[in-house]
């Protein structure tokens, strides 16, 4: 396995070997277009030369220059093409190089996805500006964002399903040459959030020109009456003339679909951007080998009919590249009148529609999982300390040792363990303003989630039972609903509630119960509920500042443990060590704290 010193010197590596391609790049850029410029002025002095000369010289000096010089057009693009992967190259690994450092502000953090009445992202700051999400995320579609999002807010709850998408993000970590030409090709040619929904409504349209029987025949009884009337001409059956009326017929005929054509040939287009928009990504994956079964299945979705995606992609590409001969007014013409070309294009483009309507989408959304699968298998690179936990299909429990934040500076984290060993159970902590209970809570939230989702977690041993993840850590009041804080921290709890007495596995992580309410109700409150939980065979962690909600493990020794976090005076400072230890909390530092800031305190 790889050291973090190892895939720093990877990306340094791809950074310094894409800068001296890019400079060769650039160079032969330079001289391709000096080529053709040469190229071009030569053509032309040379037809002026020896245009009275014969034309085996025009042929030599003009005509031969100037079709090396549509070649070298084409040779241009193709090197301005590399440029700019080379380019965008540079960028994603300087971006990863920042990243590992932290700085992961060049990523998308998904802030559209904030929903604070979500059952946990919002607490576990999944979403928005410094969070989980943008410190993970690598999508270069559209379609991959909001599919690794999707998992994200929708974590898995069954020990197979987590394992087999932890051995597909584990075989794709090891493929970075993949995973990074698929994201550079996905940035070159960026789509669009509603790529999928427009793709989808096209595919659910009707074909207009294929579903009229009379529109199928046509184009081939234009063609027979052509061939009929020419060889009739030649033979000397009838007059010239009369099949060049003919001829003149169609085309004037052929005007009545042109409006319509032209609409179609606008809309198809469009979906062809689309699908070209994904098709190097497709035809890479096609190209690799795959071994889980996820990806397996995955890759199995880009086919079609003994086809694959990338292969009927390429065939309406060859079929609307076919159809816009008709700007072509002299080949429109000529094509229309014998063949009733544009109507036939159009009939066989409907055709490829009906034939593959119901794959696109299939095909779309299959990238957008390859997209999802390499953010989480960058993420795993990224992180070769990290481990991938144990999944138990056996009653609940949480196993941890040595959990921590992953987006926490590696070299100054605290990283604390846990261990819920059976049903009803739950942990309480208790501890000091900042000495660490809301980050630990946090810690094991943003851990377990990763878990759920089949993703490598900051441990050095865990093994979860994958129960759903319910929290309330950050309960906010809500004017538009004119809604009290302490409202919405009461719907919360009936919500957590519910969902036990419907039967669901939970994993419920508080941060001070009821805070909206007086000390009084709050007691009180806190010791009934959890009592409920009991009794409901819940599990989870509670941090708390009341310390007799510590008194509860008298009721339930077998079942409730008490931890606590400690604030240290030692002369006359403040210290944490931010180390959880069994017990309960003894120093309280909120009068200490006021004193040093000069706010009167007075002692009893």
């Amino acid at each position: 396995m790889e050291t973090l010193e190892n895939i720093i010197e990877n990306y340094q590596k791809i950074v310094l070997e894409s800068e001296q391609q890019l400079q060769k790049t650039r160079k032969q850029i330079r001289n391709i277009s000096l080529l053709r410029l040469f190229l071009f002025i030569e053509a032309v002095i040379a037809a002026f030369y020896f245009w009275d000369k014969g034309w085996e010289y025009i042929l030599l000096f003009s005509v031969f220059p100037i079709l090396l010089f549509i070649w070298l057009v084409k040779r241009h693009n193709l090197w301005f093409h590399r440029k700019d992967f080379l380019k965008k190259k540079i960028e994603i690994n300087n971006q990863e190089l920042c990243a590992i450092q932290y700085d992961f502000s060049n990523f998308d953090g998904g802030k559209e996805y904030i929903d604070p009445s979500h059952l946990y992202t919002f607490d576990l700051d999944v979403f928005g500006e410094h969070s989980l999400f943008q410190y993970i995320n690598r999508s270069s579609t559209p379609i991959g964002k909001q599919q690794l999002a999707e998992w994200f807010n929708h974590h898995l709850e069954d020990k197979e399903s987590i394992e087999q998408r932890q051995k597909a993000i584990r075989e794709l970590s090891l493929d970075l040459e993949y995973r990074q030409k698929f994201r550079v090709l996905g940035l070159l040619y960026k789509g669009k959030s509603a790529d999928i929904s427009e793709i989808n409504q096209w595919a659910a349209s009707a074909s207009y020109y294929r579903k009229h029987s009379f529109l199928r025949i046509l184009p081939s009884i234009v063609t027979i009456a052509n061939i009929l009337c020419i060889s009739a001409s030649i033979l000397g059956v009838i007059p010239g003339s009369i099949a060049g009326v003919v001829f003149a017929c169609f085309v004037t005929f052929s005007f009545i679909f042109s409006k319509g054509i032209t609409k179609m040939q606008a809309t198809y287009g469009e979906k062809l951007q689309i699908l070209s928009t994904y098709a190097d990504q497709i035809l890479l994956t096609e190209k690799k080998e795959m071994h889980s079964s996820i990806l397996i299945g995955l890759k199995s979705e880009l086919t079609s009919k003994n086809q694959t995606a990338s292969q009927a992609v390429h065939r309406l590409s060859k079929l609307m590249n076919a159809l816009d001969q008709r700007s072509n007014l002299l080949m429109s013409t000529l094509l229309n009148g014998l063949l009733f070309w544009e109507l036939r294009q159009v009939i066989r483009i409907e055709k490829w529609k009906e034939s593959h309507a119901s794959d696109l989408p299939r095909w779309l959304e299959a990238i957008g999982k390859f997209d999802a699968y390499c953010s989480l298998a960058t993420f795993s690179y990224n992180h070769p300390e990290f481990i991938y936990p144990q999944i138990s299909s056996q009653s609940f429990h949480l196993q941890a040792e040595a959990l921590g934040h992953p987006l926490m500076d590696r070299n100054k984290c605290v990283r604390n363990g846990i261990s819920i060993e059976k049903r009803p159970f739950f942990i309480i902590i208790t501890g000091a303003n900042m000495a660490g209970k809301s980050t630990y809570l946090r810690t094991v939230g943003i851990n377990y989630l990763l878990a759920c989702i089949g993703a490598p977690v900051w441990a050095k041993q865990m093994e979860i039972f994958p129960a759903r993840l319910i929290t309330s850590l950050r309960t906010s009041d809500s004017l538009t609903d004119n809604e009290s804080y302490f409202f919405a921290e009461l719907k919360r709890l009936k919500l957590i509630i519910d969902k036990l007495q419907a039967g669901e596995d939970l994993f419920i992580i508080l941060d001070e119960i009821l805070k909206g309410t007086n000390s009084v109700d709050k007691q009180k409150g806190s010791f009934a509920l959890i009592k409920q939980f009991m009794s409901m065979n819940a599990n989870g962690i509670i941090a708390t500042h009341d310390l007799l909600l510590s008194s509860l493990a008298n009721s339930f020794p077998k079942n409730i443990r008490n931890y606590c976090f400690e604030a240290d005076i030692t002369n006359n400072e403040l210290t944490f060590s931010y180390k959880m230890r069994d017990g309960v909390a003894q120093n309280m530092n909120a009068c200490f704290l006021m004193k040093k800031m000069g706010i009167a305190v007075i002692d009893d």
